[in-house]
């Protein structure tokens, strides 16, 4: 019994940084968000935004990406989120960016938390930190240049109650192709 007791402290004890670890994550991710003249407006004015830290992206010829975020309502925690996408057509290669997502009220992220499909066309490339990239997709056409870690990259502003920022943080893909995404939503509890 003592040894199965001395285990499981020696448990907890080993997850406790990994439980911080994970969310300094966040914090980070916002803190860059925060830094870039292109986002910060938006921390102030939105009812609330979804923080992806990581989003893993790699393909050749069909493609996936996926990524864990956590969403806040008036910068309050509300739920945790995860986005797939599945990709087609003419991409090889692999990237990692982080990325957040506005909503410009309410009603934007209600429809974000029900867990709603967006299917567009992406012509992307990302090397190591930096990117370019253009977008037509139904939430509509951006254009966009990241220059480093520090250095969001404007997905345009809010169109149908939602804006999206990115920073690159690696990889190099060239990628024309179609591709769903699908976000879900888990509360918190």
């Amino acid at each position: 019994m003592a040894i199965a007791k001395k285990i499981s402290i020696m448990i907890v004890m080993l997850l406790l940084p990994v439980a911080q670890a994970w969310a300094d994550d966040y914090e980070d991710t916002k803190g860059v968000f925060l830094g870039a003249i292109e986002s910060k407006g938006f921390f102030e004015n939105s009812s609330g935004y979804a923080v992806f830290p990581s989003i893993g992206k790699a393909g050749f010829v069909v493609g996936g990406a996926y990524g864990k975020g956590r969403v806040y309502k008036q910068g309050e925690h509300i739920g945790d989120t995860s986005v797939t996408q599945l990709s087609a057509g003419f991409l090889a290669g692999g990237k990692a960016y982080s990325q957040i997502i506005f909503f410009e009220d309410d009603r934007a992220l209600n429809e974000f938390t029900s867990g709603n499909f967006e299917f567009g066309g992406e012509v992307s490339a990302v090397a190591i930190t930096a990117a370019a990239d253009a977008k037509a997709t139904t939430t509509g056409s951006s254009a966009g240049a990241s220059g480093g870690q520090h250095d969001a990259k404007a997905k345009g502003r809010y169109y149908k109650g939602m804006a999206v920022f990115t920073v690159a943080k690696g990889g190099l893909m060239g990628e024309l192709s179609l591709s769903g995404q699908k976000y879900s939503y888990t509360p918190k509890m």
